[in-house]
This record gives C-alpha cells, structure tokens and sequence, in this order.
C-alpha cells in the first residue's frame, strides 16, 4: 500500500513513522509512506499557503493553488485513478474501525492535512473524495489525525503484525471492547489472575473472554450494543 501525505510540517511525522510497527512494515515494504511539504507548491518569495477568506472573518485559510498543484504533482494533471483522496477535518465522517478496514483495503491513498480555518472549500469540489475526523474536537491541524489515521491502517495490512490474529480479538473488532487480559506474576499484591485463564481448558477461556468483552463494553461503551 501507498500513502501520500500533503503537509506543512511534514518534520511532524517521522518520530512516529521512524518508530515501532509503522517502522518494521516500511522495512519489510509493506507500505510506502511519502511525504510531500505543501510550502514547495506555493509562490513568492516566503512561499504562502493560506490567505485570509473572502467576506471577512477570523484567521486564514489554506490556498487552493498550492493543493492543487501538490494533488497534481502527485497523481497527475487527471488525478488519481486507483488512489483515494481523502481530507482530514473536523467536518468528516468520524473514523472507526469499520472505516479503517474499508481504507486498508485500497491500494493508494493520499491524505491532505488540514490547518489554520481550513481549506478553500473549492479544494473539496476539485478532488477530495472523503473527509475523515478522528472526534468531535478541533485540533490545529490535520497532520496528528493522519497519523492516527496510518497508525490504524498500517497495523491491519497482512504481514505487518507479528501474530495476524492479534486484530481479531482488538477492541472495536466485532463490535465490543476488548476481553481483560493478564501475564506474570500470576499474584500481584494480592490481586491473582482469574483462575479460568490458568487452567488451561480452552473452550472455557473463550467462553470466559466473550463474557468479559460483553460486561466491559456495557460497563464503558453501552452505545456499542445498541449499535
């Protein structure tokens, strides 16, 4: 998988595209992260990227020539073909894990970050083909969502994980929070692993562990069963 990422602070991202499972899956070539600084498509001397929006207001708004050019550059004059455009903003549908399969799935796909009031909305019309949010909150830009955004990806394309079962029994995955879970010391200060979980009789761990998923998600996340 490709995933190209439009940004003005593209300094942002490699701490955490340098480090852990996303560091391992760039190694093995499982995906192919690239950078783009959108300050390299904007004019002038001081290489402007927002101005301030038409009909007054408060703060600026990123430009559309500069994405433009950047999207162009990218994928070609006639856009994409095979890669998703996707915006990262406030005012997209919040993502989830049933979103995040859908996008591991793709083969291309290139996300532009947000900043400041936003994006001339033109930009939209022109060539987003989905905006994302990670939550009902404002954030200064879009470049931490689209981490959060690659974290989840990257994570559900095969061959990343060590142990491909690891996303079956995941929070989120078949709609209920994840089991408790425990490893040595069986006792702690008096607080003991549950017993079922030792006894090794598989079919009752398994009974057990639905049971568990089932009580935490009513307990934290009730709107999950209604769901």
């Amino acid at each position: 998988m490709r995933i190209d990422v439009i940004t003005i602070f593209p300094g942002m991202f490699e701490p955490v595209l340098g480090e852990s499972i996303i560091k391992r899956a760039r190694r093995k070539r499982k995906i192919d992260i690239r950078l783009h600084d959108l300050r390299k498509y904007a004019q002038g001397k001081h290489r402007k990227v927002d101005d301030k929006p038409f009909g007054g207001g408060p703060g600026m708004l990123m430009k559309v020539e500069p994405l433009f050019k950047a999207v162009s550059d990218i994928l070609g004059v006639r856009k994409k073909k095979g890669c998703k455009v996707l915006l990262l903003t406030p005012q997209g549908k919040r993502l989830d894990q049933k979103k995040v399969r859908q996008i591991a799935e793709l083969k291309r796909i290139l996300l532009i970050c947000g900043h400041y009031e936003g994006v001339d909305e033109r930009v939209r019309k022109l060539f987003v083909d989905e905006e994302i949010s990670i939550g009902d909150y404002v954030l200064t830009g879009g470049e931490l969502p689209s981490m959060v955004l690659i974290d989840a990806v990257v994570r559900l394309i095969p061959g990343v994980l060590g142990d491909e079962n690891s996303n079956v029994s995941e929070s989120f995955e078949g709609g209920l929070l994840e089991y408790p879970q425990y490893t040595r010391p069986s006792d702690f200060r008096g607080l003991e692993v549950p017993k079922v979980l030792v006894s090794g009789d598989h079919n009752k761990i398994d009974e057990w562990r639905r049971h568990q998923s089932f009580k935490v998600t009513k307990k934290k996340r009730p709107d999950l069963l209604k769901k």
